[in-house]
């Protein structure tokens, strides 16, 4: 007869792995996917490293797994601010700035999902990820292309610009060395100015009128 876990066995399983990713998440916020290795994840659970393979085959798919559940954590926020309430580009730069300062007030969690060097299946989550942020931006871009806030063509094209542009835009003041010459009390730019310099090119660049430009009475 073959043996069939209980259904408290399974609770327990899911628990662990839920604590697992939990621990995984934290190590990754802290020091990036280069501080989550397996003997050091299973010290923080409080388990034997042969233990977590119970749960996930090796490094890169328990990595991936904790990119998917920050990214998708990022997505659903975005969402909400570019399916909310206000005009098409007033979303988008709320949106663009909400994005901006979670990554800022996170930046070691933010660069991990962003530019640090990977395993593979990470790297297949990072582009995925890249692909639900372009269509999140094309869906607003669509609606304000109709309601004449926009004026683009090729929509999927300038969504996936927008893509590169919000990541490649902190890139640089999230990277080791910015994080490094802050501590060492070197001016660089805020969160402010990243901020208002991303807003502003993204809206030029898809032809939004900018409240500075807006023809006075």
């Amino acid at each position: 007869m073959a043996y069939r876990p209980t259904v408290a066995r399974q609770d327990r399983d899911l628990e662990l792995r839920e604590r697992i990713l939990d621990c995984a998440l934290q190590r990754v916020a802290e020091g990036g996917f280069a501080a989550l290795t397996m003997q050091a994840l299973a010290e923080d659970v409080g388990i034997a490293t042969g233990s977590l393979y119970r749960h996930f085959r090796g490094k890169g798919e328990l990595a991936a797994e904790v990119f998917a559940r920050a990214s998708q954590l990022e997505v659903d926020t975005l969402a909400a601010v570019l399916r909310g309430p206000g005009t098409p580009d007033q979303r988008l730069a709320e949106g663009l700035r909400q994005f901006a300062a979670r990554a800022w007030h996170s930046r070691r969690l933010a660069f991990a999902l962003i530019a640090e060097p990977v395993d593979p299946e990470v790297d297949e989550q990072r582009l995925l990820y890249r692909e639900a942020y372009a269509k999140l931006y094309a869906d607003l871009l669509r609606e304000g292309v109709a309601a004449g806030a926009f004026r683009l063509t090729a929509i999927s094209l300038v969504a996936a610009c927008l893509v590169g542009a919000t990541a490649e835009s902190l890139v640089g003041p999230l990277s080791p060395p910015a994080r490094a010459a802050r501590a060492a009390g070197h001016a660089l730019p805020d969160l402010g100015e990243v901020s208002q310099t991303l807003v502003t090119f993204c809206l030029r660049a898809v032809g939004a009128q900018l409240p500075a430009e807006e023809p006075q009475p």
